[in-house]
């Protein structure tokens, strides 16, 4: 829909607005159609429950990444076998599990915004702009539709960054901007620089898998 309908219908508010209502299901639509207007004077308390109150057809899905995608981040697990493994942002936790599915022996970390989550990792409760986490600490940090969410982008990948000891990976929709987005996207990234402008670093890779950027860099590459 994004790329068939001309701009100026497929932003109107008129047009989109039964969309939400099946999308947001229970929630408060005019709070969510206004979500880009309205994060910019939120506390953070009142981010927090905004996410967690909100109803919506993407909350039960078992995850936002791609098959292709997902399929990547296995085989570097394979591969590598990192000491630890942060997934900031990790939703319900769904690739962790995955990544306890192929190697018992890593040491999983889940960060979000609940309160609580079982699974087989250590839980985090964070937010991305002040990771409890100690410089260079994580030797694999994976982030996948988070930075998207942000409004202070660059704040979090700075974080990202301090706390990845060896290699970091970002994944983000490739995706134009609308106002009226079925998502919570503050920040759109229809080419990769803008993801590797973001990031700032040298020796990265950045590529388009079904629709998602998929970014990886070496932090010991970086001198």
């Amino acid at each position: 829909m994004d790329e068939l309908l001309p701009p100026i219908i497929r932003d109107n508010k008129y047009f989109m607005y039964p969309f939400y209502k099946l999308a947001y299901w229970g929630s408060d639509i005019k709070e969510v159609m206004d979500f880009k207007k309205n994060i910019y004077s939120m506390t953070d308390v009142e981010y927090e429950q905004f996410y967690q109150k909100i109803k919506s057809i993407s909350r039960y899905r078992d995850t936002d990444l791609n098959h292709n995608c997902i399929v990547k981040i296995l085989d570097y697990i394979k591969k590598e076998s990192p000491s630890e493994v942060a997934d900031i942002g990790c939703g319900n936790g769904y690739m962790l599990e995955k990544i306890a599915g192929i190697d018992k022996d890593i040491q999983l970390i889940g960060v979000d915004l609940f309160d609580s989550m079982d699974g087989d990792f250590k839980y985090v409760k964070s937010k991305i702009t002040d990771l409890p986490f100690a410089d260079n600490s994580i030797d694999t940090v994976i982030c996948s539709h988070v930075i998207e969410h942000i409004l202070d982008a660059n704040k979090a990948v700075e974080e990202l960054i301090r706390i990845t000891r060896h290699r970091l990976i970002i994944i983000v929709p490739k995706q134009r901007y609308y106002y009226y987005t079925l998502d919570e996207h503050v920040n759109f990234y229809q080419q990769k620089e803008q993801v590797a402008a973001l990031i700032g670093v040298k020796n990265w890779q950045c590529d388009d898998i079904n629709g998602d950027w998929f970014y990886t860099t070496e932090k010991n590459k970086q001198k």
